[in-house]
């Protein structure tokens, strides 16, 4: 099997760690969700509903990145909000980046039926889409995720020309 790595990008919500660990088990992957690599000191401000901001992530993005360099074949969920955060994810990996694109209301819809997830409040996720810097078309595969979920991962799987993925539904 020749090298895979893919991160799945998003803000929080749109449904990386679900698509990224049905994308992971599809290919026969190993799967990991970045907010399982938060500090603590991340998590507690995130619980309080405190946003973080870039001095906050620096760590959490190098942790990422030594785990991506490190694993020839994985997918990686993790927002990946700006062109920084995604350079210093990929520095020394090729990795495909997937672009999960959603509207604030449709993730929101999606929060509130979250339990036990410590990322608290919509004003969190306003500053996750204010600091989104959506990525180039060159740079990932968008894929817009107000569909189902097998769609979300079929649209994946025709993007990476995976010859599993079913053909389009008319």
């Amino acid at each position: 099997m020749n090298k895979q790595k893919i991160i799945v990008m998003g803000v929080s919500g749109c449904g990386k760690s679900l698509i990224g660990s049905l994308l992971a088990e599809h290919l026969g992957l190993s799967f990991y969700d970045g907010d399982d690599f938060h500090p603590p000191e991340n998590v507690e401000k995130m619980r309080q509903g405190t946003p973080l901001n870039d001095h906050d992530r620096r760590e959490w993005l190098h942790t990422l990145n030594q785990l991506i360099t490190s694993k020839p074949n994985a997918v990686v969920a993790c927002s990946g909000l700006k062109p920084q955060y995604r350079e210093l994810l990929r520095q020394g990996n090729e990795a495909t980046l997937i672009y999960l694109k959603g509207d604030i209301d449709t993730i929101w819809k999606r929060h509130q039926q979250r339990e036990g997830h410590y990322f608290n409040g919509r004003g969190m996720l306003e500053s996750q889409f204010g600091d989104l810097i959506e990525p180039l078309t060159d740079e990932a595969v968008h894929i817009d995720i107000d569909q189902p979920v097998e769609d979300v991962l079929n649209d994946i799987l025709k993007a990476m020309d995976d010859p599993l993925a079913h053909p389009t539904r008319s």
